[in-house]
């Protein structure tokens, strides 16, 4: 019976070579991090997502959504938009509530 050899070990230049390499893809991860998180970053998203559904929410009510010129029919962004829509109805109908309330009281005395 023969002893079994160990696995060769790496040398030292390799195992530097791949902690630098750890430490760049580390950095880089930590990056990217840093700006997905910060304030600014996730206000212009935010922003831009409220421009999509605005502009999407226009789409639906002109009938254009979901077809050729249209937007794509992503299920986030149909949800978005009817959002938007069933927001701006809801306003609508709170004004309406105001107006009548403030003419009946006015009516009355």
């Amino acid at each position: 019976m023969s002893t079994p050899t160990p696995p060769p070990t790496p040398s030292s230049r390799e195992l530097e070579a791949e902690v630098l390499r750890t430490r760049a893809d580390l950095a880089a991860t930590i990056d990217e991090l840093t700006t997905r998180l910060s304030p600014g970053y996730q206000a212009s998203r935010i922003a831009q997502e409220a421009k999509q559904a605005a502009s999407d929410a226009g789409a639906m009510a002109s009938g254009a959504f979901g077809h050729k010129n249209g937007p794509a029919p992503d299920p986030r962004r149909a949800r978005n938009a009817k959002v938007v829509i069933g927001a701006a109805l809801g306003l609508v109908a709170i004004g309406t509530a105001v107006v009548v309330t403030a003419v009946l009281r006015r009516a009355r005395g």
